[in-house]
């Protein structure tokens, strides 16, 4: 996009563990929602694509692991991925088996009894616990120093008056939910987020909530006040979703005036993402090639055809000139 400056923002926080490069994790992030938006929308998704500039990547992984990944290990899955128009039959069977579904009641049952996470099967959990209580703890910083990196282009989104979108994958939404509550709280900024979408999130789960920032207070600080509306979508079987429902514990947001609205959306989600270890329920690419997050972000994106979402850059110039930028 080189003649306009688009008004619409969004900003993808994304999961833990090591992701390519900034610029390589960004394309193909890129792809895979413009690969949703196609198939929900061609003619739409043709003219978003042309914005490339307003999909902006919160690159937290680097210095939370000191590593990044080779982009190649993805890519022929990314590129599998994108020919696919929707789950296949072995994909929504897998995603419902009685398998996945037992897991999730162990995990639910862990959730709620934190001395049991110790004793869970699936050794890639308990490493999950771990390195998100480095996060939670904010040893050596890494919180804050995580948190800023979302909190600083929300700054100039607010102050340039911008509709923004922001998408959290996984430990992404507590992050990205984090920061939202230190905008409010710590920095008061008046500035809001249109749409929070949080995709595979465990911000459902009690040792999760537990550990964010203000949920533990009993006054108006409790949570975040600068979001309008709150889409929490959860693939069937994505075991990081344990409680794919947020809107029962986060509703006082609602009765207290914090959000106008909270939305779970989980009837027929399939995330649908293959690599050479299988099916994985959980992968940001999966999500966001899938049609319910790609009509969530589309509606989001319409919502602001009333308004102009996109000015030229020579008006853009005269009105910084002018001191009204």
């Amino acid at each position: 996009m080189t003649d306009a400056i688009c008004k619409n923002k969004i900003i993808f926080v994304p999961g833990k563990n090591p992701k390519p490069d900034a610029e390589d994790h960004r394309a193909l992030l890129w792809r895979c929602l413009q690969r949703g938006l196609n198939l929900v929308d061609p003619a739409a998704a043709h003219s978003i694509a042309a914005m490339s500039d307003c999909f902006q990547l919160v690159a937290w992984n680097a210095i939370y692991y000191g590593q990044v990944k080779d982009v190649d290990e993805d890519l022929p899955w990314i590129e599998a991925l994108c020919h696919k128009t929707g789950p296949d039959a072995a994909d929504v069977r897998e995603a419902l088996s009685w398998r996945n579904k037992r897991a999730r009641l162990f995990y639910l049952i862990a959730d709620h009894l934190p001395a049991l996470i110790p004793l869970l099967p699936d050794p890639a959990v308990k490493s999950a616990v771990r390195e998100t209580e480095r996060y939670f703890h904010n040893q050596d910083g890494i919180g804050t120093r995580v948190r800023e990196l979302l909190k600083a282009p929300l700054r100039q989104a607010f102050a340039a008056g911008d509709r923004i979108l922001v998408i959290g994958h996984s430990m992404g939404a507590v992050i990205a939910y984090d920061a939202l509550w230190e905008l409010t709280h710590l920095e008061g900024h008046s500035g809001k987020v249109d749409l929070f979408l949080t995709l595979g999130s465990p911000l459902g789960m009690h040792f999760v909530q537990d550990r964010l920032l203000g949920f533990q207070r009993n006054d108006g600080q409790r949570f975040p006040c600068n979001i309008r509306h709150w889409v929490n979508i959860a693939a069937h079987g994505d075991l990081t979703a344990l409680d794919p429902e947020v809107r029962d514990h986060f509703m006082p947001m609602i009765e207290q005036g914090c959000i106008e609205s909270i939305e779970d959306r989980q009837r027929g989600v399939f995330n649908y993402f293959r690599n050479e270890k299988g099916l994985n329920m959980h992968r940001s690419y999966g999500y966001l090639v899938e049609q319910h997050v790609a009509r969530a972000i589309l509606a989001w994106w319409q919502g602001g055809a009333d308004q102009s979402c996109c000015v030229p850059k020579t008006a853009a110039a005269l009105a910084g000139r002018a001191g009204m930028a």
